[in-house]
């Protein structure tokens, strides 16, 4: 399901979210934090597999895991505004403005957490270690995030900006 799609089924088009009017609801944060922790959750699996893998040290993984978050974040709102007719430039535009707070929110919470975690990062592949402080670590990254992308949408930001181009 394409971005729009996930918009229309949920049926928060219509609402206002410009300049704080409207009324922004917790369902509405939760799923602009699902979208981004998609992206996010991609990015940061894929980047903690292959700095894993490849043994790289600790501060590599979190960085590529870091990189990819933001790329897989910024594809995901990227390809559903594309599809509503924006250039490149301009989607990469939209996407900046609508999940950067969202993804490094996201992505402090959720590598400080897996940090936290003793024997996490040195965990390999095949360890419930790795998967269960990976999961709830996007877990809590969910939770944290949610208020912020709520007032930032009551505000016309972040998510907000996506809806204008649906």
């Amino acid at each position: 399901m394409d971005t729009h799609e996930h918009h229309q089924m949920s049926g928060h088009e219509h609402a206002d979210h410009g300049a704080g009017h409207g009324t922004t609801t917790w369902s509405m944060a939760a799923q602009a934090t699902l979208h981004c922790l998609t992206g996010c959750a991609i990015g940061e699996v894929l980047g903690m597999v292959i700095g894993t893998a490849a043994g790289f040290h600790n501060a590599g993984t979190i960085v590529l895991s870091i990189v990819l978050a933001f790329i897989f974040g910024y594809a995901l709102t990227m390809r559903g505004v594309i599809k509503s007719g924006l250039t490149l430039a301009a989607a990469f535009k939209v996407a900046f403005a609508a999940d950067t707070v969202s993804i490094a929110v996201m992505e402090i919470i959720d590598n400080t957490v897996v940090v936290a975690i003793p024997g996490a990062m040195d965990a390999q592949l095949n360890q419930w270690l790795f998967w269960g402080s990976l999961a709830l670590a996007l877990a809590l990254a969910f939770v944290v995030t949610t208020p912020v992308n709520r007032w930032m949408i009551s505000r016309g930001f972040g998510h907000a900006v996506v809806h204008d181009h649906h």
